[in-house]
């Protein structure tokens, strides 16, 4: 019994590392091209349902699917509904890990069949560079689920004379609920809901437990995920809570109703196809699980732009909300965290270039201190946050995204300061000439304010014309200015002052211009300072 004990733990420590490495090498050969197609396949709660779904069964990682959908949110790409869908379609998309178990692992029994794929996986993972390590990670950790597997069904062997049906709850109402709670737990301990179901095939397959028995404590393991989910959201921000916390009441919905729709199943189950419980129980379970995350899918689907408003109203916006989107959960995936930061830019720059614009034009319009205090306690949130972005060393394109990203937060710190020169705004206005350079320049600060992002390389040159444009402005006018002195028609005192106001025109403009260059993702050279 012993040893049957330390075969069924070691066989389910393997199918949990096979699972990790299979899912780390699938996320790493498929990520970028996975986001973006889940991103932009994503229009509706209904087209969320089905792109997370798809990709969940792809990488294996209903974690992962998460994580992006709420990074997608953050980065203002998909309403909060859509990600619902995506969060919806991923419960489904777990479930074909339990139909790889039981058709691959007990029908077709591959436990032997695939041991040169992990000696294959493992020479690629040493040998192979870039993608070829990835797919080796990958098919190593396939391999290794079916031996673990293999494993845990002959560990299960041992019990089946030894732990009976009769050992664990009735299969009552008050014992469903029992084993719906041992499910949780086990789900708890293992971190992996795939574990706990694979654990209930190899019973099931092995006569341990009964089918009925084996139902409800997969509608635990489900539920238990939501414990994982709750937990993620420490620390995160009020996207994250929301994700999360919807991730635990969606579930806990879904298994009222599974609890529910349990012994129905089992009974059509055995009208239509008795034989079928008795020579595949663990076909019947797996479909159990498809079938009662399927329901709730579709039960939900018609309500999402409900639930998400009844979430949003459980979860409101609090703090400074051009912070919001710098989520930490973010972190454990460099493009998304990037996207989050890139996002909140862009919310800085429509805050600050908006005010500005309102600023140039009547300088007298209202005080900008309680907007800029909010603006520089964003820009220092998001340096520390980008400051916490681990970015690959080889991955250049999201290092160079970084760099911008920072130059950036540099410029935007620097007309922060210049929003609150009341005294060099009035002299713009009370000069006709530097009044003209002001309108052009709040004409273009408008634009950027309102551009979204990323900016096109034709916009950005569209910038750097309305930074010379100002250059060669102000040249004219400091020419006039100095000309006026010698004729005695200006003093000198208010000659400096108000080429000092042209000078603070012409420094905006500049980090104007760099700011759009910065946003096109290009790598431009950068230019000679004026």
């Amino acid at each position: 019994m012993s040893s049957g004990i330390l075969q069924a733990l070691g066989g389910l420590g393997l199918f949990l590392l096979g699972m990790s490495l299979m899912t780390h090498g699938l996320r790493t050969m498929a990520d970028v091209r996975l986001q973006s197609w889940l991103r932009n396949s994503t229009k509706s709660p209904l087209q969320g349902v089905v792109t997370g779904g798809i990709t969940t069964a792809l990488v294996q990682s209903s974690s992962a699917t998460t994580v992006a959908a709420v990074g997608f949110v953050n980065a203002g790409v998909i309403g909060f509904s859509e990600a619902l869908g995506i969060i919806f379609g991923a419960n489904i998309g777990t479930t074909i890990t339990g139909w790889m178990v039981a058709l691959l692992g007990f029908k077709l029994k591959l436990g032997e069949a695939v041991l040169p794929l992990i000696l294959l996986g493992v020479g690629f993972r040493l040998f192979g560079r870039g993608t070829q390590q990835a797919s080796g990670t990958a098919l190593a950790g396939f391999g290794l689920i079916f031996v673990g597997i293999s494993m845990l069904q002959q560990g299960m062997e041992a019990f089946q004379d030894i732990v009976t049906p009769e050992n664990f709850p009735a299969d009552t109402t008050g014992g469903r609920i029992w084993l719906v709670l041992i499910g949780v737990l086990i789900t708890i301990i293992t971190q992996s809901s795939s574990a706990g179901v694979a654990a209930a095939l190899a019973a099931v397959n092995t006569g341990t437990i009964s089918l009925s028995q084996a139902a409800a404590m997969v509608i635990g393991m489900d539920l238990g995920t939501t414990v994982t989910a709750a937990a993620a959201t420490i620390g995160g921000n009020v996207q994250a809570r929301r994700t999360g916390f919807a991730h635990v009441i969606y579930n806990m919905l879904t298994a009222v109703g599974a609890f529910v729709l349990l012994v129905p199943y089992l009974r059509t189950v055995s009208a239509l196809a008795p034989a079928t419980i008795q020579q595949d129980p663990e076909f019947v379970l797996v479909g159990f699980h498809t079938f009662f995350n399927t329901i709730g899918v579709i039960a939900i689907l018609p309500f999402t732009h409900r639930f998400a408003r009844m979430i949003e109203r459980m979860f409101p916006e609090r703090g400074n909300a051009l912070s919001r989107r710098l989520d930490r959960t973010l972190l454990s995936t460099p493009e998304m965290a990037l996207n989050a930061v890139t996002a909140t830019i862009q919310d800085i720059v429509a805050v600050v270039f908006s005010e500005l614009s309102r600023l140039l034009r009547a300088p007298a319009d209202g005080s900008v201190t309680e907007t800029v205090a909010q603006v520089d306690d964003a820009l220092h949130r998001a340096h520390q946050y980008l400051q916490q972005v681990r970015i690959p060393s080889e991955n250049q394109t999201l290092m160079r995204k970084s760099i911008a990203a920072l130059h950036v937060l540099d410029h935007l710190g620097r007309v922060t300061r210049r929003l609150q020169a009341e005294s060099r705004l009035r002299t713009c206005r009370n000069d006709p000439q530097l009044s003209k350079l002001a309108d052009d320049l709040a004409d273009v600060s408008a634009k950027l304010a309102e551009t979204p992002f990323p900016i096109s390389a034709e916009l950005a040159a569209s910038f750097q014309a309305a930074n010379q444009r100002l250059k060669r402005g102000m040249r004219d006018y400091r020419a006039a200015t100095i000309a006026s002195v010698a004729a005695g028609e200006l003093s000198p005192e208010a000659a400096l002052k108000h080429m000092d106001a042209a000078r603070w025109l012409r420094r905006i403009g500049y980090h104007n211009w760099r700011i759009a260059h910065h946003m096109t993702g290009e790598d431009i050279p950068n230019p000679t300072r004026p």
